[in-house]
């Protein structure tokens, strides 16, 4: 997704500057126009967890089951999956910044009727229009804010890292707080924080010069490539796992409160999430870059993947504990910020595509498994076992795995060089954009 930096609107800085070691003051040393871009994508990566804390009042209070309740994230990530193919091709037809504007209207006015939405269906189809205007802003967010960046690109980058960490990890924190009032406040807080980007991207944004044309079927196409098609099936079965993780787990949490005969509450969920989104962000920016140098990208994948196997199988039996499951769904936060990283970093080096175009191709396949675990989880624990939904995960981060095992020779070169400060900074923000 934030590959599209590599189709950066201006021009291009040299390479010395590009690959310089990035710094504080590259960082926080920029004009108005990127910090409007920062907030904005700080705001767009709080809404991803933001729902979480808010599904199981969602769930009660507009009389849905906890399986409907669970599709506002199917239909959010199943539409943001079919939209990743074509973003980069939207963006150079019509230019980075009408791009990002358009995603910014669109999660405006989506959030703001989800606001008042009188059902559960029509929140899901709403969140469908969401995940729409989402893929248009993150999918072209990292290109405007390298562009419109004062100095090295990898100062840029890495404010845009700390912009996704502080929203993945306020996300569930603002629904918390908001959704305790009522299940409707986070959906209008979003909108009118969300309209503040957009106002402050349309002042302060420069029009840029429109990116290289590329193709409407490219991202489609690079499928093809045995290495990426590797990592996109690898993607597709571990990100089952992690959504089956974010968006099913605060319905065991609620029903280990109520066996105790408490609430969990909307802020309750949203501090644990809370924790959980700071864990990943930690590991994702500080542990991801050492591991990867220490034992290699693929020894990294298969190690993280092994213990995210374990993890899920330990859920599948701490139903009835409440502290466990907290403590299990924080250390899962650890793991999934090394893997995102790591994975990322690794489309990256698989192939000689360009890397708008493979991320593009990799991002829209590793959302469809997120789109299908929720819709997968709630009907699965019905029928069966509320610990049913993290057995049938830790399965699919076994298969993930066989992906990479199998396909590991279409990955000789993975490894073979070390990317420079600025892309392996653009791997952590790619990476950490569930």
């Amino acid at each position: 997704m934030t590959a599209h930096a590599t189709e950066a609107p201006t021009a291009a800085p040299s390479a010395a500057t590009q690959h310089a070691a990035p710094t504080l003051r590259d960082a926080f040393h920029q004009p108005k126009s990127v910090w409007a871009i920062a907030f904005a994508a700080t705001v767009s990566f709080m809404g991803i967890g933001l729902v979480d804390p808010i599904l199981p009042a969602i769930s009660t209070q507009l009389d849905a089951s906890p399986s409907q309740a669970m599709l506002l994230f199917t239909s959010y990530l199943f539409i943001t999956a079919i939209a990743m193919f074509f973003t980069s091709w939207f963006a150079s037809k019509i230019g980075v910044k009408r791009t990002l504007l358009i995603g910014l209207v669109l999660i405006v006015a989506f959030a703001a009727l989800a606001a008042g939405a009188s059902g559960v269906e029509e929140i899901i189809g709403l969140r469908a229009g969401w995940g729409l205007g989402n893929a248009l802003f993150i999918s072209t967010a990292l290109a405007a804010i390298v562009g419109a960046t004062a100095g090295p690109s990898s100062g840029a980058i890495i404010l845009y890292e700390t912009a996704l960490g502080i929203g993945m990890a306020l996300g569930p924190l603002l629904g918390g707080l908001l959704g305790s009032v009522s299940w409707r406040a986070p959906f209008a807080g979003t909108a009118v924080l969300m309209a503040i980007g957009f106002l402050a991207i349309l002042v302060l944004l420069k029009k840029e010069d429109r990116p290289a044309h590329v193709s409407p079927l490219a991202a489609l196409k690079a499928l093809s490539h045995p290495a990426l098609r590797t990592l996109a099936l690898t993607a597709i079965f571990y990100n089952f796992a992690f959504f089956t993780l974010l968006a099913y787990s605060p319905f065991p949490l609620e029903a280990a409160a109520a066996a105790k005969g408490g609430e969990f509450g909307a802020m309750g969920i949203g501090g644990v999430f809370f924790g959980w989104g700071v864990a990943l962000a930690i590991t994702s920016v500080f542990v991801a870059p050492i591991l990867t140098r220490k034992l290699g990208l693929i020894p990294t994948l298969l190690t993280v993947l092994g213990l995210l196997a374990v993890l899920m199988l330990a859920m599948s039996f701490a139903q009835a504990s409440m502290p466990a499951l907290i403590t299990l769904i924080v250390i899962g936060g650890l793991l999934l910020g090394v893997m995102n990283t790591a994975l990322t970093e690794t489309v990256m080096e698989a192939t000689d595509l360009p890397r708008g175009v493979a991320s593009s191709a990799y991002s829209g396949v590793r959302f469809l498994g997120g789109a299908i675990a929720p819709a997968i989880a709630g009907p699965l624990a019905a029928a069966t076992a509320p610990g049913a939904p993290y057995l049938l995960a830790t399965g699919t981060l076994v298969l993930s795995m066989l992906m990479l095992v199998i396909g590991r020779r279409h990955l000789a070169s993975v490894g073979q060089h070390h990317l420079s400060p600025a892309e392996e900074a653009e791997a952590i923000t790619t990476g950490d954009e569930v």
